[in-house]
């Protein structure tokens, strides 16, 4: 059966934004100043997840430091981020999104604080007409803020799509029966993608642009 896709959902760090090697980086420069052992690879697996998720994942075995070490690792990304940005052809992907009337959405691991600051970096409030940080409800791949996105835009689950390239991103679609796209240019590696039964996998924004104006006016969900 064919439905019109009325809304999609996108994840923002390594989706919409070129932002993974910041923050890898200033999760290791957290763990040095606090002498806790991170691989870079450790640091990359856990992109999606909220802080507090990410600190348990991560340094479990001091989970007094965890305070500590978040707060470090915010001040260092915020000082040395400042020149990250969208990918190439995803303001343009967007904007021709939403001209042709398809409800856009955000739904990140970020907290609100660090949302907000990279909405405005981006000059994107009035692209996106909700936007759900994990600080304001429950980490993925828990689908609450999906359910609450959803609530919002009264839009129905099967006319919706969720756009990320995370396992968490997938999981969280799949857990609310959301159909759901992987993108290959991020975090996890197209094999553990597919484990959550995507549309497709795009390997670059040209294609995943390609793909999503495919849908807009339907797409299978059988």
């Amino acid at each position: 059966m064919n439905k019109p896709v009325e809304l999609i959902v996108f994840d923002w760090d390594g989706t919409l934004f070129d932002s993974v090697g910041q923050i890898v980086a200033s999760l290791q420069f957290a763990a040095q100043q606090f002498e806790q052992p991170l691989t870079p690879e450790a640091a990359k697996s856990i992109i999606g997840l909220g802080l507090p998720e990410v600190a348990q994942a991560l340094f479990p075995k001091v989970p007094e430091l965890h305070t500590d070490l978040l707060k470090c690792y915010g001040d260092h990304y915020v000082a040395h981020s400042t020149g990250d940005a969208w990918f190439a052809g995803i303001a343009e992907m967007l904007y021709g999104l939403k001209n042709q009337g398809v409800q856009l959405a955000v739904a990140t691991g970020k907290s609100r604080k660090g949302l907000d600051r990279v909405l405005a970096q981006t000059k994107s409030y009035d692209l996106f007409d909700i936007t759900r940080a994990a600080s304001e409800t429950k980490s993925k791949p828990d689908p609450l803020m999906l359910a609450e996105i959803l609530a919002f835009t009264g839009v129905k689950t099967e006319h919706a799509i969720m756009v990320g390239d995370t396992s968490y991103d997938l999981e969280m679609a799949q857990n609310i029966a959301m159909p759901r796209v992987g993108v290959a240019y991020g975090v996890h590696a197209k094999n553990v993608l597919q484990q959550f039964n995507p549309l497709t996998i795009a390997d670059d924004v040209a294609s995943l642009d390609q793909f999503l104006n495919q849908q807009v006016s339907t797409f299978d969900v059988a």
